[in-house]
């Protein structure tokens, strides 16, 4: 009952959502509660559906949610993909595993990127230029970012279980707002969860500037 109430007051205390919002979890802690995908996924369905409807004129929800799992092989994730499909109940999901993809549901874009690697995206992104033969004067951010996989840019990194980082997305996270949870990916829950979406509409972003 008091987590309830908990609960019920950091929900009225959002009122500004972020757009697009990244957890990068270690596949090791994604191993011990797959199932958390989901639980996150309708959180964020939850919330969104809550702001819009009580928060101010023009209150907009959660429109894409990411899940980075750390693995040293992308391709062995056949233990998770009930979990991964699962998702694609309550919205429209994209797995990015290695060789694998998938696409299903509706709903929220949520994406699940399975040992990627911000180096190897930007190579990529290099790779795709040159064999467009993309004249290398018209090159400026713009025409990088259209090149890459993930073409838009967290507002919110979370980490849970500590505060080392991948280089995923290590472009397009130059400006997010980084989160670190000390509750690892197991134990994490819909109140760690709403204080960060409380903390992260105190913040003043600066962009770089």
């Amino acid at each position: 009952m008091i987590y309830w109430l908990y609960a019920q007051l950091l929900r009225r205390q959002i009122v500004d959502l972020p757009e697009q919002v990244c957890f990068m979890i270690s596949g090791e802690d994604l191993a011990g509660a797959p199932e958390s995908l989901f639980a996150v996924t309708s959180w964020c369905n939850a919330i969104s559906a809550y702001v819009t409807a009580h928060g101010p004129a023009g209150a907009h929800g959660i429109r894409h949610l990411m899940f980075h799992i750390a693995a040293p092989d992308p391709e062995q994730i056949d233990s998770l993909l009930p979990a991964i499909r699962k998702i694609g109940t309550i919205a429209h999901v994209s797995l990015h595993a290695g060789s694998r993809e998938e696409t299903g549901g509706s709903g929220m874009d949520v994406v699940v990127a399975v040992g990627k690697s911000g180096r190897e995206e930007i190579t990529e992104c290099i790779r795709k230029m040159a064999r467009d033969n993309v004249p290398p004067e018209t090159v400026d951010e713009k025409v990088i970012e259209s090149y890459l996989t993930f073409q838009y840019a967290p507002d919110v990194v979370i980490k849970s279980g500590g505060d080392h980082l991948t280089d995923f997305l290590i472009w397009q996270s130059v400006y997010s707002e980084l989160f670190f949870s000390d509750v690892n990916w197991a134990h994490f829950r819909e109140v760690d969860f709403l204080r960060i979406l409380r903390d992260y509409q105190a913040r003043v972003r600066r962009f770089g500037k």
